[in-house]
């Protein structure tokens, strides 16, 4: 059976075509006011309808008005202001939705609006250099939600994690695992401040050391012979970007080096330590609740000869060009700020060319569209990639690219610092120790994700209705707790006696209730699971209201205890619903 507000279209669908044929819309406009006393539901299609025919709004409002259909779901509508249409729902109508739910509970909210679409989100997709910390649970937090909310509105999702394992900073980890791998093996040298440096190095360095001895123990001096200077103090504080180049410069060389001395075992190594820290980010995701269909790896682009071949097609079809030995993409041919290199003068390809090569094997794959959770950092990244799409005859209008802003996380009202190279920073298995993996989950998508997100700690881990999660968690606990007591057969609620109900909390719980599935349908439009924190937030608030106001478990009254236990029943259900949209649990007990 169609939804209410369906219904609803297609009566007003019907009075259009009454009162102004030969204009028919294919959106019939219609929402639940912000304001109680207009009504259920407002619908301004004579305003829209006025446009299109050239006449007076509020004239034609009162035509639609008339040419209404006869329907049991109205009580009344009334012509407000310049030509909205403000709707009264009969009684019986605004719980309909109760019976809706229970008779098919996994079934509300899914519009299928998605049209069986298939849609690709890559997310997260940190290079695997460390542990995840708390700006990556944003990221991961959001992906994940953002595809379950398109699932559930009935897209095909793949959920995709592009491992960048081919790059420079997995030589700079590698070589930071085996500088820590000499130190223990009693072979000390200098650590360059841009190599990574947290606990982990360590760690790995002495399952190195455990598994191959010293097998890849090396000379000092055959290390170190014609590198660069390392810049000193004074170079640092006089000229910081020169004593920076410099590290960089070093840093570079050491890797060079270090490739040299150790042969095939240097691949050991590095496959070694990719290895590990790959294995801890898959587990991490996974106790936060994060799960991917595919893990993608960079280099596998190189060895299938796939980067080559699409700089080739490029070349091909007149988009390079050479300048001081290096390859060039004329990507402001294509709208971007400036052209792009994609194979330096030595030959080797940069990573936006494997970045080229990997949104073309996507587009390759059959997705009708692709998603890029990307970091705020990268918006600058945006316009070459659809450049580069463009180029090789993509259609980039097909690429999304969501940005996730930063994370400040305050603790005792103090803001922590985080830096990755220097291992500085709170992991996300130390936020959801704190936290907890629900709480963690749903704060984190609070907020828009291209808005900066002051995740609060003390709130987090608060038990009272301030917190967020737990005050939606409280009202499904409550719910069930309420049926516990009454321990009766809850299957049978959908036959209660729904004309039982019809006070102001029944009526507001019951709308908050019906809005749930143009809630899904809007929010998945518009990729934002944070619409769904927020209606969850009012439906529990809607609930609790509800709660305070009425007995539900009135002894000398069954029908109306039925009735009442219908519909928080049925509100359980959008609450778990839009909780295990977000990821987060729905508890029975707190």
């Amino acid at each position: 059976m169609p939804d209410l507000k369906t219904q609803l279209e297609d009566l007003l669908r019907q009075a259009a075509a009454t009162v102004v044929p030969g204009h028919p819309i294919d959106q019939i406009p219609l929402e639940r006011p912000r304001q109680a006393d207009h009504g259920d539901f407002a619908s301004s299609l004579a305003l829209q309808l006025a446009k299109l025919a050239g006449r007076n709004p509020r004239q034609l409002a009162v035509e639609l008005q008339a040419a209404l259909p006869t329907s049991g779901l109205i009580a009344a509508v009334e012509v407000a202001g310049p030509g909205f249409l403000n709707f009264r729902l009969d009684p019986a109508a605004r719980f309909a939705v109760v019976r809706q739910v229970l008779a098919a509970p996994r079934d509300f909210g899914r519009t299928g609006i998605g049209g069986d679409e298939y849609v690709q989100v890559e997310f997260v997709s940190s290079n695997p250099t460390g542990p995840l910390h708390v700006g990556h649970g944003r990221g991961a937090a959001f992906g994940a939600s953002l595809a379950n909310l398109l699932a559930f509105a009935g897209w095909r999702v793949q959920r995709e994690y592009y491992v960048n394992d081919a790059g420079r900073q997995m030589d700079i980890l590698a070589v930071s695992t085996w500088l820590r791998y000499l130190d223990l093996e009693g072979v000390p040298l200098t650590f360059p401040s841009n190599g990574y440096q947290g606990d982990y190095v360590g760690e790995m360095a002495a399952g190195i050391a455990q598994r191959h001895g010293k097998a890849l123990l090396r000379n000092a001096s055959d290390i170190l012979r014609e590198l660069p200077d390392l810049p000193d103090a004074a170079l640092r504080e006089r000229e910081p970007a020169a004593a920076d180049a410099r590290t960089e410069a070093y840093m570079d060389a050491l890797i060079a080096r270090a490739k040299a001395q150790l042969g095939e075992q240097w691949k050991t190594l590095h496959a070694e330590v990719l290895a590990e820290q790959l294995e801890d980010c898959r587990e991490d995701l996974a106790e936060f609740g994060v799960e991917f269909d595919c893990w993608f790896s960079e280099q596998s682009l190189y060895d299938s000869g796939r980067v080559a071949a699409v700089v080739a097609r490029l070349q091909e079809r007149g988009h390079l060009y050479q300048r001081d030995g290096a390859l060039w993409f004329r990507s402001t041919s294509f709208g971007d700020e400036k052209d792009r290199v994609v194979q330096r003068d030595n030959g080797i390809f940069t990573y936006f060319a494997s970045d080229i090569a990997y949104h073309d094997e996507k587009f390759g794959r059959g997705f009708d569209r692709v998603l890029n959770v990307w970091g705020a950092d990268h918006h600058g990244y945006i316009p070459r990639v659809r450049a580069a799409l463009t180029a090789l005859g993509h259609d980039a209008r097909r690429l999304e690219i969501p940005l996730v802003q930063f994370v400040s996380l305050f603790r005792h009202g103090e803001k922590v610092q985080m830096s990755t190279r220097k291992g500085q920073f709170v992991t996300l298995r130390e936020l959801r120790g704190e936290t907890g993996r629900d709480a963690a989950r749903f704060f984190y998508v609070l907020r828009k994700s291209d808005q900066h997100l002051d995740f609060d700690l003390s709130l987090a881990t608060s038990h009272s209705n301030d917190n967020p999660v737990y005050y939606v968690q409280y009202a499904h606990a409550r719910i069930h707790s309420v049926l516990e007591r009454w321990g009766g057969d809850r299957a049978s609620l959908v036959d209660a006696d729904l004309s039982r109900l019809g006070s102001d909390s029944e009526v507001a719980l019951a709308q908050q209730l019906a809005a749930f599935p143009d809630l899904v349908s809007q929010a998945a439009r518009d990729r934002a699971p944070h619409s769904v924190a927020f209606y969850l937030r009012e439906l529990a608030a809607a609930l609790h209201s509800c709660y305070n106001a009425e007995q539900f478990l009135v002894a000398d009254d069954d029908g109306l205890t039925r009735a009442r236990l219908a519909l928080v029943s049925a509100t359980g259900v959008a609450l778990r619903s839009g909780l295990e949209i977000l990821g987060v649990s729905a508890p029975d007990r707190m």
